[in-house]
Formats: structure tokens, sequence, C-alpha cells
């Protein structure tokens, strides 16, 4: 709907210092883009909620504000995840944003909701990703990004998302429901730039926003080009 006027992992489920990094087929990434004020979003949030269990997925939901002047404000809507949408919409020649909106690896975009042409976007192969490697400790999280020649300039970004919310919604398209929501991006930034060297990055753990349960790590070209690497780790 437009608005009315964000596993087979690369590297691992780690505790302590243990680190892994690992060649496999990366998961992919299904970024959905979705509002509380939408009506024609809690089928897309249902179905983000089904590929949060498939562990060749990374699902994300990023909640947008643009509905929050129909009387129901988000309460996790974000302006960075409508930068973020918007930046899509140009890097894929996209004419308006919408929601709900599903991009799939930074490449193709599909309505939030259609399962057959996503599930057909999923079922493709994916080739090996960046080696990535998650480890928590000390207070830190680490991403160690292995060696890998002919990359690109890329976004080394960092998530911070909720597993799982219930909302009741009181105005709005969809006053009187209750809303299941999914992976719920709480707050991302980008950790600093990446050409294929080996490196390493650290986030304090008590950085994240309250409520966050799981950090991803998307390793991404500039300009908002199709997602090269990805990986997940719970913070308790």
């Amino acid at each position: 709907m437009q608005p009315p006027i964000k596993r087979s992992l690369i590297g691992g489920l780690l505790l302590g210092w243990v680190g892994v990094a690992a060649s496999q087929p990366r998961p992919a990434v299904v970024e959905l883009y979705t509002s509380e004020g939408c009506s024609s979003c809690p089928p897309a949030e249902a179905y983000i909620g089904e590929l949060a269990q498939r562990r060749d997925v990374l699902a994300l939901t990023f909640h947008v504000d643009y509905w929050d002047n129909l009387g129901w404000p988000d309460r996790f809507a974000l302006p960075d995840a409508v930068s973020r949408q918007r930046g899509y919409a140009k890097a894929l020649a996209k004419s308006s944003v919408y929601t709900p909106q599903v991009v799939i690896d930074g490449r193709g975009d599909f309505v939030g909701s259609d399962r057959r042409a996503i599930g057909r976007e999923l079922a493709d192969a994916r080739a090996d990703g960046i080696p990535i490697a998650l480890s928590s400790g000390d207070g830190n999280v680490t991403i160690s990004l292995g060696q890998r020649d002919g990359v690109a300039p890329s976004e080394v970004i960092l998530v911070a998302y909720q597993r799982k919310a219930v909302s009741k919604i009181a105005r709005g398209e969809n006053t009187g429901r209750t809303v299941e929501e999914f992976n719920i991006v709480r707050g991302f930034r980008t950790l600093g730039r990446w050409a294929g060297e080996a490196r390493l990055f650290r986030a304090r753990l008590d950085s994240f926003p309250q409520g966050a349960t799981d950090i991803a790590v998307l390793v991404q070209p500039l300009g908002l080009a199709p997602i090269i690497g990805a990986a997940t780790i719970p913070l308790s």
C-alpha cells in the first residue's frame, strides 16, 4: 500500500570469545518495510515470523514512520529506516516507497505479503558470502571479516533487533487489532568501510537499544548494492 501523503550463517552462533569464520552459502537477507498503522502489513508481518525460523534466511523488519499521521504512532518506527527504504527506491529505480515492501539481498523488491514471489526468490541458490565471525564477551561484540580479493568497497552495518513483540493497536487503520511482530529492528549503524582486507570491528554491548535481543551484521557495497555478507548472534 502506498503511504498516505530494516540460517546458514557466514560465521557462527557464539558464546564467550569463541569465533568461527566459514565459507558457506550466506543467509538470504529479507528486509520488510512496514508500519503498525498500515492495514496491509499484518499478513507480511506474519510471513516474516515464519521466515525468521529458517536457518537460511536472516529476516529483519524495519518500521517506518510515514503512517503515524493517521493517528497511531508506531513505537518501533525509525527515521533511519525511512532513509534506507528511500535509498533502495533509488538503487532499484522505483518511483516511490510503499508498505509492506520486502527487499531481498538488496537486489529486488516484492510486496511483503506475496508469499509465492518471495518463496521463488528464496529458493534460488546463493553464492558463498564474505567470511564473517561474530563473538561476544567482556562487554563487547567483535566482528571479524576475513580477507577476500576483488571486493567492492562496502559498508559494515550493525543491526540490533528484537525477536518478537505484540502490539495492541488503538487507532488508525488497524484499530482494535493485536499484531505480532518479529525481528524488529531497534537500531542500526555503519561500523566502517571494508574493501577486502582482514579486519576486526567492535561494538559495546551497552550501546545497543533497550529491548534488542540479537544483532546482525550486513556487508553491503556502497550505494545499497546487493548484500555480500550476513551473520547474526544473540545478545544473551
